[in-house]
């Protein structure tokens, strides 16, 4: 009991002494911590309200020859903004990196495909998606998602909408066009697009539906904490060594001389792993980029229809493999049972903070004013806080990209007639 009591003792000495007599060093470095997150907050949110944004609606041929390698380049050339900044840049000027918005989507049946971009980058979009797709047709149009307003008890429309994460670790790619040999450019009869069915069951909808489906990406930025140290963090690549290690290290001859010293390691494969490591061996290749996925189904209430909502729930089920990842579903917008809401969140608010979300494409940088969430509540409450995950340019380019000509959906916008240049000889 003594031994206890002193123990008890000591231990309360070393609370007290770490709460009290050092407050006045821990205290400035959390007031300096909580300044600056919100300074940088602050200033990061004046630097995106002064950015122009234009959306795009993009128009393909009938006769689309491009493989989805063509929008891999397009990604790659346009869409990977890159840069160094400096502590200026970033505190002063309140600097980001720029994000895009790949999006498409079902209005009434007619199937669009938009991209939302800076203004200031508008030029290098357009010419790099002239460069790879020299038929298509570019407008600048206004947003579709304000015509659809707030949704209410009594209001016109209904919604419902979820976000999407990988299941397994970012660096396990999911199936991607090469897996179903589209990188070969097979002829039509022989062509098994995944994208094919999503415009198929987009394009299938009635007049007062509305499906859309949104991918925002940025270069990638995120970083993983490195193991056995404090703060040292690493990125995207280093994580893939640091799995592949991890899944091969049973399976690793070590040799060593008589001191213990490392010769060599010899790393050998079994059968069943071979799938997953060239599949992340090849995914090594391709630059990086932070996505989020969201989706939506807004309908008028007399066009509702629970079928088709539970329809689009499983667009991307053709992208997943067992061996390597796939997408699953989060936040959707709906109750199955009433443990799913132990904060008592009304469900007209889940829904209009999705479409909030939607409108404004949130992701990596969410206002500070959104219904307080940010930043005390999304610590308080994380499960409310929107998620990104990477994936590479052949993973997005097999999520979004144009139909081929063997995709006869007829509801997607189309060009009728295709254009090109005069020829040089053409005499005047």
């Amino acid at each position: 009991n003594m031994e206890g009591a002193f123990i008890s003792s000591w231990l309360g000495q070393v609370v007290g002494f770490l709460i009290f007599d050092l407050w006045v060093v821990w205290a400035p470095l959390l007031l300096f911590f909580l300044a600056e997150y919100f300074w940088h907050h602050y200033v990061a949110e004046r630097f995106i309200a002064g950015i122009q944004w234009d959306l795009i609606e993009i128009k393909v041929p009938r006769d689309m020859f491009k493989s989805p390698l063509a929008m891999e380049l397009f990604i790659t050339n346009a869409l990977y903004q890159k840069t160094s900044k400096g502590l200026m840049e970033i505190y002063l000027q309140g600097a980001v990196w720029f994000w895009f918005s790949l999006e498409i989507a079902s209005i009434d049946g007619q199937v669009h495909y938009f991209i939302r971009i800076p203004s200031r980058l508008r030029n290098l979009v357009e010419s790099q998606l002239y460069a790879h797709f020299p038929q298509v047709e570019l407008t600048k149009v206004e947003d579709y998602t304000r015509k659809i307003p707030t949704i209410v008890k009594d209001g016109p429309y209904n919604a419902w909408g979820c976000e999407w994460v990988l299941e397994k670790e970012d660096p396990y790619p999911i199936k991607t066009y090469v897996d179903f040999g589209l990188d070969k450019d097979p002829k039509d009869e022989f062509r098994n697009d995944p994208i094919t069915g999503v415009l198929e069951y987009l394009g299938s909808i009635k007049k007062g539906e509305q499906l859309w489906i949104q991918i925002i990406v940025r270069a990638s930025f995120k970083s993983w904490h490195t193991h056995g140290t404090l703060f040292k963090h690493h990125g995207y690549y280093d994580e893939m060594m640091r799995l592949l290690k991890e899944m091969l290290q049973p399976y690793t001859k070590v040799s060593k001389d008589e001191h213990g010293n490392v010769l060599s390691s010899e790393p050998r494969t079994p059968d069943f792993l071979k799938t997953e490591v060239d599949a992340i061996k090849r995914a090594a290749n391709k630059l990086p980029f932070d996505v989020g996925i969201r989706t939506m189904y807004v309908a008028t209430k007399e066009a509702w229809d629970n079928n088709t909502r539970r329809g689009f729930r499983t667009m991307f089920r053709q992208y997943g493999s067992p061996n390597t990842n796939s997408f699953k579903r989060i936040r959707s917008t709906q109750y199955d049972y009433p443990w799913q809401n132990p904060y008592d969140i009304p469900l007209f608010k889940l829904k209009n903070r999705m479409l909030m979300y939607y409108k404004l494409r949130t992701l990596f940088y969410p206002p500070f004013w959104l219904s307080f969430e940010y930043p005390v509540w999304s610590y308080i409450f994380p499960s409310q806080k929107p998620e990104y995950f990477i994936l590479n340019t052949e993973e997005l380019a097999t999520i979004w990209h144009f139909p081929s000509r063997g995709t006869e959906t007829p509801t997607i916008e189309r060009i009728e007639t295709r254009t090109s240049k005069p020829p040089a000889n053409l005499p005047f």
